[in-house]
């Protein structure tokens, strides 16, 4: 059974359609923080491999591109090719099968709602590639809402103007912008060599401009997310508080690969705001976690973080289980489907060799591991 749907209000601060079962008030923390807990209960869909950029930082849900690597035997696909895209995890995660673009179909609600009975699902979160850039995107946000789920997506920004209107009308909830530079050089910096170019940069930023008015012009709420590796990114910030509307939800990601300086760079970023700190959301079962802070003027700014959580079984023994190489801990269920036409289920970015097939997924014991997890963390954190 799907959950009933309540107004309640999101972990950005707005309102929105969420569980009947509202997130529990944990313990203070030792900050004077109260904590705001609830389950994880998302599923991330990569619904299209094709992107428009070629960011060197990408890991493209694990996953091969596909553009480099068609023709390939499926032990010798390739990290990087032709397109000058990147999938910074493919030469040590074991992938071995090419994403092929989600048909919203009877197969693709099929899937969905299975995994939606079987772990509780509430949400879909829709991934690439860039997702803006799917032929029936509309149609995909309308099978997971027919599903019963709040649908929202992550996207570069440049196609979303044009489809921006149909997906709200289908239902779309939420939009999660990844900005990689407010201004051309900035962007031009993260590409690939062969991309770097300023002109085409600005293209891109112009694009993602119009895709954050178009969102909030239909009434689709819009987040933007930013990585802040070192306090050099700290006017970057800036320019993305002064320049983007006040409707739209900042979200501050500190970078693994710089590790402690990128906490130290966002901290002292946020201090110097003036914002305060008061809140955090956390997310029982899954690795991400927030903290809210007001700045002087009111608004809101979220400061993500990644929690060092695995799964109790799963990851024992995994050779990237230690304090340097695991990057995002457990972070959630993944949907994919696979060019030989089925679905695949994954765990990690960083060990696709963990996936399975839909059907063995759902009947193993990893299945019930992940609810296990989710429900041991949500006693002790929500216990007021």
């Amino acid at each position: 059974m799907v959950t009933p749907r309540t107004s309640d209000t999101s972990q950005d601060g707005a309102v929105l359609n969420e569980p009947a079962t509202r997130p529990a008030l944990g313990a203070v923390r030792a900050d004077g923080l109260p904590v705001h807990v609830r389950y994880d209960r998302t599923l991330r869909v990569k619904i299209i491999d094709a992107c428009g950029m070629t960011c060197t930082f990408c890991h493209n849900e694990g996953t091969p591109v596909v553009a480099d690597n068609l023709g390939r035997a499926l032990d010798g696909l390739t990290a990087e090719g032709r397109s000058g895209r990147v999938s910074i995890y493919l030469g040590s995660n074991g992938a071995r099968f090419l994403p092929a673009t989600v048909l919203p179909n009877d197969e693709f609600t099929s899937a969905v709602t299975r995994l939606r009975d079987a772990l509780g699902l509430e949400e879909l979160h829709l991934t690439g590639g860039e997702p803006s850039l799917h032929p029936r995107l509309a149609q995909v946000v309308h099978a997971g809402r027919d599903a019963g789920l709040r649908v929202c997506l992550t996207s570069n920004g440049e196609n979303g103007a044009r489809v921006m209107a149909n997906c709200a009308q289908a239902g779309l909830d939420r939009v999660n912008f990844s900005i990689f530079g407010t201004t051309a050089a900035e962007l031009a910096q993260v590409q690939h060599a062969r991309y770097a170019d300023v002109h085409r940069a600005e293209k891109k930023l112009r694009a993602l401009r119009e895709s954050v008015r178009a969102t909030l012009k239909y009434g689709v709420r819009a987040s933007a997310n930013i990585v802040v590796p070192s306090y050099e990114h700290a006017p970057r910030v800036r320019r993305l508080m002064d320049e983007f509307a006040p409707e739209l939800s900042v979200r501050l990601l500190n970078s693994l690969a710089e590790g402690a300086e990128s906490v130290e760079a966002i901290e002292t970023i946020l201090s110097e705001l003036g914002a305060v700190p008061f809140a955090h959301h956390i997310v029982a079962g899954a690795s991400g976690w927030r903290t809210a802070y007001r700045l002087p003027n009111g608004r809101v700014v979220w400061f993500k973080r990644i929690r060092p959580l695995r799964l109790p079984r799963t990851c024992t023994g995994c050779p990237l289980n230690n304090g340097r190489d695991c990057q995002e801990g457990y972070y959630g269920v993944r949907l994919y489907r696979d060019r030989a036409g089925g679905y695949q289920v994954g765990v990690c970015i960083q060990r696709m060799d963990l996936c399975q097939p839909l059907d063995e997924f759902l009947a193993s014991d990893l299945c019930q591991e992940i609810i296990a997890l989710r429900d041991a963390e949500y006693g002790p954190l929500a216990v007021a």
